[in-house]
Protein backbone atom coordinates (compact mmCIF):
# COMPACT_ATOMS: atom_id res chain seq x y z
CA UNK A 1 0.00 0.00 0.00
CA UNK A 2 1.28 3.44 -0.93
CA UNK A 3 2.43 5.58 2.01
CA UNK A 4 0.94 9.06 2.64
CA UNK A 5 4.27 10.72 1.76
CA UNK A 6 4.60 8.91 -1.57
CA UNK A 7 0.94 9.61 -2.30
CA UNK A 8 1.42 13.35 -1.83
CA UNK A 9 4.46 13.24 -4.14
CA UNK A 10 2.45 11.45 -6.81
CA UNK A 11 -0.38 13.96 -6.41
CA UNK A 12 2.07 16.82 -6.88
CA UNK A 13 3.09 15.21 -10.16
CA UNK A 14 -0.54 15.27 -11.27
CA UNK A 15 -0.86 18.93 -10.30
CA UNK A 16 2.27 19.77 -12.32
CA UNK A 17 0.69 18.15 -15.37
CA UNK A 18 -2.49 20.17 -14.74
CA UNK A 19 -0.39 23.35 -14.59
CA UNK A 20 1.01 22.47 -18.02
CA UNK A 21 -2.56 22.28 -19.32
CA UNK A 22 -3.34 25.63 -17.67
CA UNK A 23 -0.28 27.26 -19.26
CA UNK A 24 -1.03 25.72 -22.66
CA UNK A 25 -4.56 27.15 -22.57
CA UNK A 26 -3.41 30.56 -21.32
CA UNK A 27 -0.79 30.77 -24.07
CA UNK A 28 -3.39 29.59 -26.56
CA UNK A 29 -1.34 26.54 -27.46
CA UNK A 30 -4.60 24.80 -26.68
CA UNK A 31 -7.44 26.90 -28.09
CA UNK A 32 -11.14 26.34 -27.44
CA UNK A 33 -11.35 23.78 -30.24
CA UNK A 34 -8.35 21.89 -28.86
CA UNK A 35 -10.07 21.55 -25.47
CA UNK A 36 -13.07 20.01 -27.21
CA UNK A 37 -10.81 17.64 -29.13
CA UNK A 38 -9.07 16.60 -25.89
CA UNK A 39 -12.43 15.93 -24.26
CA UNK A 40 -13.56 13.71 -27.13
CA UNK A 41 -10.19 11.95 -27.26
CA UNK A 42 -10.49 11.05 -23.58
CA UNK A 43 -14.18 10.23 -23.67
CA UNK A 44 -14.24 8.17 -26.84
CA UNK A 45 -10.75 6.61 -27.06
CA UNK A 46 -8.32 6.61 -24.13
CA UNK A 47 -10.76 6.17 -21.20
CA UNK A 48 -12.72 3.31 -22.85
CA UNK A 49 -9.37 1.67 -23.73
CA UNK A 50 -8.23 1.99 -20.10
CA UNK A 51 -11.47 0.44 -18.83
CA UNK A 52 -11.35 -2.43 -21.33
CA UNK A 53 -7.70 -3.14 -20.52
CA UNK A 54 -8.28 -3.06 -16.76
CA UNK A 55 -11.17 -5.54 -16.90
CA UNK A 56 -9.17 -7.99 -19.02
CA UNK A 57 -8.54 -10.28 -16.04
CA UNK A 58 -9.60 -13.71 -14.84
CA UNK A 59 -12.61 -13.64 -12.55
CA UNK A 60 -12.32 -15.04 -9.04
CA UNK A 61 -14.76 -15.56 -6.18
CA UNK A 62 -12.97 -12.85 -4.22
CA UNK A 63 -13.58 -10.31 -6.97
CA UNK A 64 -17.32 -11.13 -7.00
CA UNK A 65 -17.44 -10.15 -3.33
CA UNK A 66 -15.47 -6.98 -4.10
CA UNK A 67 -17.90 -6.23 -6.93
CA UNK A 68 -20.90 -6.43 -4.58
CA UNK A 69 -19.24 -4.18 -1.98
CA UNK A 70 -18.34 -1.53 -4.58
CA UNK A 71 -21.82 -1.47 -6.14
CA UNK A 72 -23.42 -1.29 -2.69
CA UNK A 73 -21.28 1.66 -1.57
CA UNK A 74 -21.75 3.48 -4.86
CA UNK A 75 -25.56 3.13 -4.83
CA UNK A 76 -25.73 4.09 -1.14
CA UNK A 77 -23.65 7.22 -1.68
CA UNK A 78 -25.51 8.25 -4.85
CA UNK A 79 -28.94 8.09 -3.19
CA UNK A 80 -27.87 9.72 0.07
CA UNK A 81 -25.97 12.58 -1.59
CA UNK A 82 -28.87 13.24 -3.99
CA UNK A 83 -31.37 13.47 -1.12
CA UNK A 84 -29.15 15.82 0.89
CA UNK A 85 -28.36 18.01 -2.13
CA UNK A 86 -32.05 18.24 -3.07
CA UNK A 87 -32.91 19.40 0.45
CA UNK A 88 -30.15 22.03 0.40
CA UNK A 89 -31.28 23.28 -3.01
CA UNK A 90 -34.79 23.86 -1.65
CA UNK A 91 -33.37 25.71 1.35
CA UNK A 92 -31.13 27.94 -0.78
CA UNK A 93 -32.00 31.46 -1.92
CA UNK A 94 -30.21 31.19 -5.25
CA UNK A 95 -31.64 32.37 -8.57
CA UNK A 96 -33.48 29.68 -10.53
CA UNK A 97 -30.70 29.32 -13.11
CA UNK A 98 -28.18 28.53 -10.33
CA UNK A 99 -30.17 26.07 -8.23
CA UNK A 100 -29.70 23.05 -10.48
CA UNK A 101 -26.02 23.93 -10.87
CA UNK A 102 -25.64 24.16 -7.09
CA UNK A 103 -27.21 20.72 -6.70
CA UNK A 104 -25.11 19.17 -9.46
CA UNK A 105 -21.86 20.59 -8.09
CA UNK A 106 -22.52 18.79 -4.81
CA UNK A 107 -23.59 15.41 -6.19
CA UNK A 108 -21.29 14.75 -9.12
CA UNK A 109 -17.53 14.50 -8.80
CA UNK A 110 -14.77 14.29 -11.37
CA UNK A 111 -14.54 10.51 -11.08
CA UNK A 112 -13.96 10.04 -14.79
CA UNK A 113 -10.76 12.09 -15.13
CA UNK A 114 -9.08 12.92 -11.82
CA UNK A 115 -10.68 9.84 -10.25
CA UNK A 116 -8.92 7.48 -12.63
CA UNK A 117 -5.63 9.33 -12.23
CA UNK A 118 -5.76 9.13 -8.42
CA UNK A 119 -6.89 5.48 -8.45
CA UNK A 120 -3.97 4.58 -10.71
CA UNK A 121 -1.57 6.30 -8.30
CA UNK A 122 -2.99 4.34 -5.37
CA UNK A 123 -3.32 0.82 -6.75
CA UNK A 124 -2.19 0.89 -10.40
CA UNK A 125 -4.38 -1.35 -12.62
CA UNK A 126 -6.13 -2.78 -9.57
CA UNK A 127 -7.33 0.73 -8.67
CA UNK A 128 -8.71 1.21 -12.19
CA UNK A 129 -10.64 -2.06 -11.90
CA UNK A 130 -12.19 -1.05 -8.58
CA UNK A 131 -13.05 2.43 -9.81
CA UNK A 132 -14.60 1.07 -13.02
CA UNK A 133 -16.97 -1.06 -10.96
CA UNK A 134 -17.62 1.75 -8.47
CA UNK A 135 -18.46 4.05 -11.39
CA UNK A 136 -21.20 1.82 -12.84
CA UNK A 137 -23.91 3.42 -10.70
CA UNK A 138 -22.26 6.82 -11.01
CA UNK A 139 -22.26 6.80 -14.83
CA UNK A 140 -25.95 5.95 -15.02
CA UNK A 141 -26.70 8.48 -12.29
CA UNK A 142 -24.87 11.42 -13.91
CA UNK A 143 -26.37 10.75 -17.35
CA UNK A 144 -29.93 10.19 -16.07
CA UNK A 145 -30.43 12.14 -12.83
CA UNK A 146 -27.86 14.74 -13.85
CA UNK A 147 -29.88 15.66 -16.93
CA UNK A 148 -33.07 15.57 -14.87
CA UNK A 149 -31.67 18.26 -12.55
CA UNK A 150 -31.44 20.70 -15.44
CA UNK A 151 -34.69 19.81 -17.20
CA UNK A 152 -37.08 18.77 -14.42
CA UNK A 153 -39.15 17.00 -17.09
CA UNK A 154 -39.94 13.30 -17.07
CA UNK A 155 -39.57 13.01 -20.83
CA UNK A 156 -36.46 15.20 -21.20
CA UNK A 157 -33.82 12.52 -20.73
CA UNK A 158 -32.55 10.93 -23.93
CA UNK A 159 -32.28 7.28 -22.94
CA UNK A 160 -30.35 6.40 -26.07
CA UNK A 161 -27.76 9.03 -25.10
CA UNK A 162 -27.67 7.62 -21.57
CA UNK A 163 -27.18 3.99 -22.54
CA UNK A 164 -24.96 4.45 -25.59
CA UNK A 165 -22.34 6.82 -24.18
CA UNK A 166 -18.71 5.56 -24.36
CA UNK A 167 -18.28 5.07 -20.60
CA UNK A 168 -21.35 2.84 -20.33
CA UNK A 169 -20.45 0.89 -23.46
CA UNK A 170 -16.84 0.31 -22.41
CA UNK A 171 -17.85 -0.69 -18.87
CA UNK A 172 -20.58 -3.01 -20.15
CA UNK A 173 -18.28 -4.64 -22.70
CA UNK A 174 -15.52 -5.01 -20.11
CA UNK A 175 -17.89 -6.62 -17.59
CA UNK A 176 -19.16 -9.08 -20.23
CA UNK A 177 -15.55 -10.04 -20.92
CA UNK A 178 -14.82 -10.23 -17.20
CA UNK A 179 -17.63 -12.71 -16.56
CA UNK A 180 -16.76 -14.79 -19.63
CA UNK A 181 -13.95 -17.36 -20.00
CA UNK A 182 -12.26 -15.27 -22.69
CA UNK A 183 -9.59 -12.56 -22.68
CA UNK A 184 -8.31 -10.16 -25.31
CA UNK A 185 -5.69 -11.44 -27.77
CA UNK A 186 -2.20 -10.31 -26.71
CA UNK A 187 -1.79 -7.79 -29.55
CA UNK A 188 -5.16 -6.18 -28.77
CA UNK A 189 -4.51 -6.19 -25.01
CA UNK A 190 -1.18 -4.42 -25.58
CA UNK A 191 -2.84 -1.83 -27.83
CA UNK A 192 -5.55 -1.13 -25.24
CA UNK A 193 -2.92 -0.83 -22.49
CA UNK A 194 -0.76 1.64 -24.43
CA UNK A 195 -3.71 3.82 -25.43
CA UNK A 196 -5.31 3.61 -21.99
CA UNK A 197 -2.16 4.80 -20.24
CA UNK A 198 -2.58 8.16 -21.98
CA UNK A 199 -5.74 8.80 -19.95
CA UNK A 200 -3.96 9.94 -16.78
CA UNK A 201 -1.72 12.71 -18.25
CA UNK A 202 -4.30 13.81 -20.82
CA UNK A 203 -7.02 14.06 -18.19
CA UNK A 204 -4.89 16.34 -16.01
CA UNK A 205 -3.94 18.52 -19.02
CA UNK A 206 -7.66 18.84 -19.76
CA UNK A 207 -8.46 19.78 -16.15
CA UNK A 208 -5.81 22.51 -16.26
CA UNK A 209 -7.14 23.81 -19.58
CA UNK A 210 -10.71 23.92 -18.26
CA UNK A 211 -9.64 25.81 -15.12
CA UNK A 212 -7.82 28.35 -17.30
CA UNK A 213 -11.12 29.39 -18.88
CA UNK A 214 -12.14 31.25 -15.70
CA UNK A 215 -10.68 34.73 -15.21
CA UNK A 216 -8.83 35.15 -11.93
CA UNK A 217 -10.56 38.46 -11.13
CA UNK A 218 -13.97 36.84 -11.48
CA UNK A 219 -12.85 33.83 -9.46
CA UNK A 220 -11.56 35.89 -6.52
CA UNK A 221 -14.73 37.97 -6.41
CA UNK A 222 -16.79 34.76 -6.35
CA UNK A 223 -15.10 33.62 -3.13
CA UNK A 224 -17.65 35.73 -1.23
CA UNK A 225 -20.43 33.40 -2.41
CA UNK A 226 -21.25 31.12 0.52
CA UNK A 227 -23.09 28.62 -1.69
CA UNK A 228 -19.92 27.88 -3.62
CA UNK A 229 -18.15 27.14 -0.35
CA UNK A 230 -21.03 25.02 0.92
CA UNK A 231 -21.13 22.91 -2.23
CA UNK A 232 -17.33 22.54 -2.12
CA UNK A 233 -17.26 21.35 1.50
CA UNK A 234 -20.00 18.81 0.88
CA UNK A 235 -18.46 17.54 -2.37
CA UNK A 236 -14.90 17.25 -1.09
CA UNK A 237 -15.34 16.29 2.57
CA UNK A 238 -18.84 15.57 3.83
CA UNK A 239 -19.99 13.12 1.16
CA UNK A 240 -16.89 10.90 1.52
CA UNK A 241 -17.55 10.86 5.29
CA UNK A 242 -20.87 9.16 4.56
CA UNK A 243 -18.84 6.04 3.77
CA UNK A 244 -17.09 5.93 7.16
CA UNK A 245 -19.69 3.49 8.63
CA UNK A 246 -18.43 0.95 6.08
CA UNK A 247 -15.08 0.90 7.93
CA UNK A 248 -16.86 -1.13 10.63
CA UNK A 249 -17.64 -3.88 8.12
CA UNK A 250 -15.16 -6.54 6.95
CA UNK A 251 -14.44 -4.79 3.64
CA UNK A 252 -10.92 -5.17 2.19
CA UNK A 253 -9.00 -1.95 2.68
CA UNK A 254 -8.05 -1.38 -1.00
CA UNK A 255 -11.75 -1.38 -1.96
CA UNK A 256 -12.69 1.02 0.81
CA UNK A 257 -9.70 3.21 -0.02
CA UNK A 258 -10.74 3.72 -3.65
CA UNK A 259 -14.42 4.27 -2.81
CA UNK A 260 -13.65 6.74 -0.02
CA UNK A 261 -11.10 8.89 -1.85
CA UNK A 262 -12.89 8.91 -5.20
CA UNK A 263 -16.06 10.05 -3.44
CA UNK A 264 -14.18 13.25 -2.60
CA UNK A 265 -13.21 14.23 -6.13
CA UNK A 266 -13.79 17.87 -7.22
CA UNK A 267 -17.03 18.76 -9.00
CA UNK A 268 -17.41 17.28 -12.47
CA UNK A 269 -16.83 19.52 -15.53
CA UNK A 270 -19.89 17.77 -16.97
CA UNK A 271 -21.99 20.17 -14.86
CA UNK A 272 -20.62 23.04 -16.98
CA UNK A 273 -21.66 21.21 -20.15
CA UNK A 274 -25.15 20.58 -18.79
CA UNK A 275 -25.48 24.21 -17.69
CA UNK A 276 -24.57 25.43 -21.17
CA UNK A 277 -26.81 22.93 -22.93
CA UNK A 278 -29.91 23.49 -20.80
CA UNK A 279 -29.65 27.24 -20.21
CA UNK A 280 -28.41 27.36 -16.61
CA UNK A 281 -25.67 29.59 -15.16
CA UNK A 282 -22.44 28.38 -16.81
CA UNK A 283 -20.23 30.87 -14.96
CA UNK A 284 -21.52 29.67 -11.59
CA UNK A 285 -20.84 26.08 -12.71
CA UNK A 286 -17.31 26.92 -13.86
CA UNK A 287 -16.53 28.71 -10.60
CA UNK A 288 -17.72 25.73 -8.57
CA UNK A 289 -15.60 23.31 -10.60
CA UNK A 290 -12.57 25.59 -10.32
CA UNK A 291 -12.89 26.10 -6.55
CA UNK A 292 -13.20 22.37 -5.81
CA UNK A 293 -10.36 21.54 -8.20
CA UNK A 294 -8.06 23.93 -6.35
CA UNK A 295 -9.16 22.82 -2.89
CA UNK A 296 -8.72 19.13 -3.71
CA UNK A 297 -4.95 19.71 -3.62
CA UNK A 298 -5.43 19.73 0.16
CA UNK A 299 -8.51 17.57 0.66
CA UNK A 300 -7.48 14.46 -1.32
CA UNK A 301 -4.28 13.86 0.71
CA UNK A 302 -6.33 14.59 3.85
CA UNK A 303 -8.89 11.93 2.89
CA UNK A 304 -6.06 9.48 2.22
CA UNK A 305 -4.65 10.09 5.69
CA UNK A 306 -8.10 9.94 7.30
CA UNK A 307 -9.16 6.59 5.84
CA UNK A 308 -5.85 5.01 6.90
CA UNK A 309 -6.44 6.23 10.47
CA UNK A 310 -10.13 5.27 10.48
CA UNK A 311 -9.74 1.72 9.17
CA UNK A 312 -9.86 -0.49 12.29
CA UNK A 313 -8.36 -3.62 10.69
CA UNK A 314 -4.93 -2.12 9.92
Amino acid sequence: MISPGIFVQEMLTLYCIAILGWLARKRNILDKNSVGVLTRLLLYITLPALILHSLNIKLSLGFVKDFIWLITMSAYLSVLSALLAAWLRKQSQLPTEQKSVYEGLMIFGNQGYIGYAVSFILLKEQGIIYLTVFNICYLIFIWAYGIHLFTRKKDAANWREILVNPGILATGSGLILLFSPFTWPIFLADALENVGKMTVPLSMILVGALVANVRLKVFFSSLKNRYLWQSSVLRLLLFPMLLLPFTLLPIPFPILLIAFIVSGMPSAPTICLYAEKYGADTLFASLGVLLTTILCIITIPFLHFLIIQAYPFN
